[in-house]
C-alpha cells in the first residue's frame, strides 16, 4: 500500500497549478500555510488560508490568531480552505472556535486521451481580455463592479491561458478559461446563462477548452466544482471527469 505522502503527491500537484493558474495578487506562508489575499477580488479561493501540509500542526493557536489578524487588516472575514493536505488537528481546533464549514466543492480529473472530442468545435480563443470579463460577468450574472478584479486576476495568470466564449447571435451565452501548465489543463470560470441551460453549450464550451489544450500538449484535465452542483457533476462526468478529492471553507464567526 501507498504510504500517505505518495496518496497525498497528486494532490500537492494540483493545489500547486491551482495556484498559477488563479493567482492571488499576494501570498503570505506561514510554514505550510499558504495564505493568499487579493483586494481587488472578493473570491474565496483568492483569500484564503490554505494549509499544505498535514503534519503542520505547530502552535495552531498562535498562528490562527495571527491569521485572522491579516486578514481582518485587510477588510476579509477569515477563510480557511481546507483539503486533504490540511492537518485534522486544525480542523478539530477550528470547531473549537465556531467556524463554519461551507461551500464543499469536488477536484475532478479527466485523462484527456479517453475524453471524446469527435464533436468538439474548432475555437481560437480571445486575446481581448477586457471582452472575455464583459461576457463572463454578464453570462454569469455577476456584480459588474467586480470586472476590474477579475480582469486583473486573469491578466496576472502565467501559464498558457485560452479565454473562450460562445454566443447565440451577439449575446454571450457560455464562458470558460482553460490554463495549460505542463500536462495539466485547468477549467475555471465556467458558466452558461441561467436561461440557457440543458441545451449543450456547457458540453461545447468544455470540450472547445480541452480540445485546445489537448493541441498544445496537456495530458490530464482538472476542474472544481461545488458539491451541491449536481448538473455540472453530472456533465462533467459524461465528458470523463472522476473524483480526485474534495476541499471544504471554514469561516470565521462575525466579530
Amino acid at each position: 500500500m501507498a504510504d500517505s505522502s505518495t496518496q497525498l503527491a497528486p494532490i500537492r500537484q494540483i493545489e500547486a497549478v491551482g495556484f498559477r493558474a488563479w493567482p492571488a495578487s499576494s501570498v503570505h506562508y506561514d510554514g505550510s500555510w499558504a495564505i493568499r489575499l487579493t483586494a481587488s477580488h472578493p473570491s474565496k479561493r483568492l483569500n484564503s488560508v490554505n494549509p499544505l501540509d498535514p503534519g503542520d500542526t505547530d502552535n495552531l493557536e498562535e498562528r490562527v490568531a495571527q491569521a485572522i489578524k491579516r486578514f481582518r487588516a485587510c477588510g476579509r472575514q477569515p477563510v480557511f480552505r481546507l483539503s486533504p493536505l490540511a492537518p485534522k488537528a486544525l480542523d478539530a481546533y477550528l470547531d473549537t472556535l465556531g467556524w463554519t464549514r461551507f461551500d464543499e466543492s469536488l477536484v475532478m480529473l479527466a485523462d484527456l486521451a479517453t475524453v471524446d472530442l469527435s464533436d468538439a468545435i474548432d475555437q481560437i480563443p480571445l486575446q481581448d481580455i477586457g471582452w472575455y470579463v464583459d461576457a463572463a460577468v454578464q453570462v454569469q450574472q455577476e456584480n459588474p463592479a467586480l470586472k476590474p478584479g477579475l480582469l486583473e486576476v486573469i491578466s496576472a495568470i502565467r501559464p498558457a491561458k485560452g479565454l473562450f466564449v460562445i454566443e447565440e447571435g451577439d449575446e454571450p451565452v457560455s464562458t470558460a478559461i482553460c490554463v495549460h501548465d505542463g500536462a495539466l489543463a485547468g477549467l475555471f470560470n465556467i458558466g452558461t446563462l441561467a436561461d440557457r441551460r440543458r441545451k449543450g453549450y456547457g458540453r461545447m464550451i468544455v470540450k472547445s477548452a480541452i480540445k485546445w489544450a489537448v493541441q498544445h500538449g496537456a495530458k490530464r484535465g482538472w476542474l472544481q466544482v461545488e458539491a451541491d452542483n449536481a448538473g455540472a457533476i453530472a456533465l462533467y462526468e459524461k465528458i470523463g471527469f472522476t473524483e480526485a478529492y474534495r476541499y471544504a471553507y471554514r469561516r470565521a464567526p462575525e466579530e
